[in-house]
């Protein structure tokens, strides 16, 4: 008689009635695909870091957005929530739950409710349980499955090892049912934004400095770093293209090379394929030297600098032009009376001006009144 292998086959189970209301309807066979966004894993780890020290793990609420058909689900955000676990027991701070994420709800009104958090790898009954409340129908998931990531904040050989999962339930009766459950695991990926790239690349710029920080570049040097970057990217990308070509074209010129291994590897599908569409890539690219891009460069900036000035220079003679034509200046008429100055002083100038009329030329009293501190004495003068 051959002998042959026992296996188990354990598929998704689906629930008979009656069980928990948390899964009734909200098992799916759909692919799940999870993405986590980085804000969400510094919040996690801010968390864990401000645990108590007798805590092992904390827990914490997950929200994003999921697509219509539910196979998508995209973590952009979290918030804690308190818990105390023993190994009788555990108690989560569930009115506390409740009302942040009515806030969150409230504050970001795109993002729903979909799962929970635990900064421990591991899976035991107090797990089981939390699952189970955020896969409720009153305040949970439902009709969707909820979300469990796990992240291990452990120091280790992998000391970020992140894994998510959805659940069933497992149980002959509801009693059962409510407090275990079979998890899943469903794959995930990490997506970040550009301006989380940036963030990101300029706190790993301190990990090796003994002060642990590093300042913060300006615009001009983040454009100069992004330039650097991006041509080293094509220069390494070109290295590989032309590395395929030379391969290829001495396997040509001596048919002896094409046992080699270089020759081989240059020859294979995904080489060819992967070569093929860099040099497509790299067709578009410019062929200019790094000076004459700084020099065309330097142009651009002088040319936007002109420009500023000019229109500066524009506006700045459109307004004057503007208030000259608004304002209204006085016209003395040829033979009349200057007009009266206001004020004690410049009414003693003005009487002073008048005594200077009677020597023909201004003499003293004339003098002073112009400088409008004259007494103004009339005084007749013989000649």
């Amino acid at each position: 008689m051959t002998e042959q292998d026992s296996f188990i086959h354990l598929a998704r189970p689906i629930p008979a009635a009656p069980v928990s209301s948390a899964y009734q309807g909200a098992v799916t066979t759909a692919p799940l695909n999870v993405i986590v966004h980085a804000q969400a894993l510094f919040s996690i780890l801010d968390h864990s870091l401000r645990r108590n020290a007798k805590q092992e793990r904390v827990i914490g609420t997950l929200l994003g957005i999921r697509s219509e058909d539910g196979s998508e689900v995209e973590i952009r955000n979290c918030f804690a929530v308190g818990h105390n676990e023993s190994q009788e027991q555990v108690e989560v701070d569930m009115e506390y739950h409740k009302t942040m994420l009515a806030l969150h709800l409230k504050a970001n009104p795109r993002e729903v409710l979909v799962g929970w958090y635990a900064t421990s790898p591991h899976l035991n009954t107090f797990s089981a349980l939390i699952q189970n409340f955020y896969a409720s129908s009153e305040n949970g998931t439902f009709p969707h499955p909820a979300v469990h990531m796990t992240l291990s904040t452990t120091p280790s050989a992998d000391p970020l090892s992140i894994r998510t999962y959805i659940s069933s339930p497992v149980g002959v009766t509801p009693d059962r049912a409510a407090d275990s459950c079979l998890f899943l695991p469903v794959p995930h990926e990490i997506r970040s934004s550009p301006a989380e790239n940036a963030g990101l690349e300029t706190i790993s710029a301190a990990k090796d400095l003994p002060s642990r920080t590093v300042p913060v570049m300006s615009d001009v040097f983040a454009l100069e770093a992004a330039i650097t970057d991006v041509l080293s990217m094509i220069t390494r990308v070109s290295t590989y293209v032309s590395t395929i070509i030379d391969a290829l074209t001495e396997a040509e010129d001596d048919p002896s090379l094409n046992s080699s291994p270089h020759v081989l590897a240059a020859k294979s599908p995904a080489a060819t394929a992967i070569g093929k569409f860099l040099l497509n890539t790299l067709s578009l690219a410019p062929k200019v030297s790094s000076e004459e891009v700084e020099r065309m460069f330097n142009t651009h900036v002088q040319d936007v600098l002109l420009v500023s000035y000019l229109a500066n220079t524009i506006r700045t003679q459109i307004d004057l032009g503007q208030r000259l034509h608004g304002a209204t200046f006085p016209t003395i008429e040829e033979g009349a009376a200057a007009p009266a100055v206001e004020g004690a002083e410049g009414k003693e100038g003005a009487e002073g001006g008048e005594g200077g009329n009677y020597r023909g030329r201004g003499g003293r009293g004339g003098a002073r009144g112009g400088r409008g501190r004259g007494r103004g004495r009339r005084e007749m003068i013989d000649f």
